[in-house]
This record gives C-alpha cells, structure tokens and sequence, in this order.
C-alpha cells in the first residue's frame, strides 16, 4: 500500500503542534500507520521535521502566490495573505517554534524567500501611504507570523473560533499597522 507523504505530514503538523514532545510512535497512530512505514519515510524525528519544513515554506509560498500580493491595496492583500494561509496555520504555528530551523547554515533559504515576499507587501503599503513607516517591514512580518501562529494555537485549543481566524489577525495586526493622521 502506497503511503499518502501529504496525509502523513498534515497529521504530524496537527499532532505536533498540540504536542510538541509527541512520539515518532505518536505520529504514526495519528497517521495511521505503523512505526516501521513512518521510519520508512522519515528516517528520525529530525527527518521528518526538516520534511515539515520543506512542506510549510511550500505551503507559504502557494498561499502567498494564491494571496496576489502585488495586487490592489496592500490592505486587502495582506487580508487575501491570511485567508490564503490559514488551511496551513498549524503547520506553520508549529515550525515558528522549531527554533533550530532559523539558526545557523543549515537554515532553509525558502524561509528568506518567504520573508522577503512578505516584507515586499508591507513595504509596498508602506510606500503607498498604507502603512506605518516608523515599523519595519521586516518587524510586520514577524508580527504577521507570530499572529497566524497564536491563532493557530488559539483555534487548536477550543479558545478562538475557526471563523474568526482571519479576522482577529487581520484587525489586530492592519489596526496597528495602520498610518493614522495627525492632527
């Protein structure tokens, strides 16, 4: 029987970002399969988190493609960005804590590739009078991640509603972001 790579490493994302110290034992029952298939796949804990890895910043980048981001206002593209990346959030929300991804040579360039595409959006907005100047593009993006990882967690443990996923972060993150006017 052919093993659903994708269905294994959804199933992992969700457990682990529930239970970080789950088991590789853990993870084959949430995916229904045995140890020995999971081994097969994923010679060790680290495999498989350098494949969730691979697969988020996929996933990140097909949300982010799926956003337009280049397109109308950088206010509503960053609502069409937190649209378009929530199926992927608890996949995201669980490598944000895997600190080791972010450190060091062995970093994933496709996390600077991601990175740079979002801070391009928030400096468009920033360049077209949407946003804030006095905060870097590169702080909004962090604070657009740490939102999309707190909703995650949030929606995961029964305290915000799925539904309001998108407009929670968008609110909290664009009512700060946002250039006010001065008097």
């Amino acid at each position: 029987m052919a093993v659903d790579r994708d269905h294994v490493l959804r199933s992992a994302a969700d457990l682990l970002t529930r239970k970080a110290t789950a088991t590789m034992d853990e993870v084959a029952r949430a995916a229904g399969i045995s140890r020995a298939t999971l081994h097969r796949q994923f010679a060790g804990r680290d495999a498989l988190v350098r494949a969730l890895e691979a697969h988020g910043i996929a996933a990140c980048g097909s949300a982010l493609d799926a956003a337009r981001t280049e397109e109308g206002t950088a206010t509503d593209a960053v609502r069409r960005l937190v649209v378009a990346i929530e199926p992927h959030a608890g996949l995201l929300a669980f490598l944000y804590t895997e600190n080791q991804l972010f450190e060091g040579e062995e970093q994933n360039a496709g996390w600077t590739e991601l990175d740079d595409r979002v801070a391009a959006l928030f400096r468009r907005g920033q360049e077209s009078g949407e946003f804030r100047i006095d905060l870097t593009p590169a702080w909004l993006t962090e604070a657009l991640y740490g939102l999309l990882a707190s909703a995650a967690w949030a929606v995961s443990e029964g305290r915000l509603a799925r539904n309001d996923f998108t407009h929670m972060i968008a609110e909290l993150l664009l009512g700060g972001a946002l250039r006010r006017e001065t008097s």
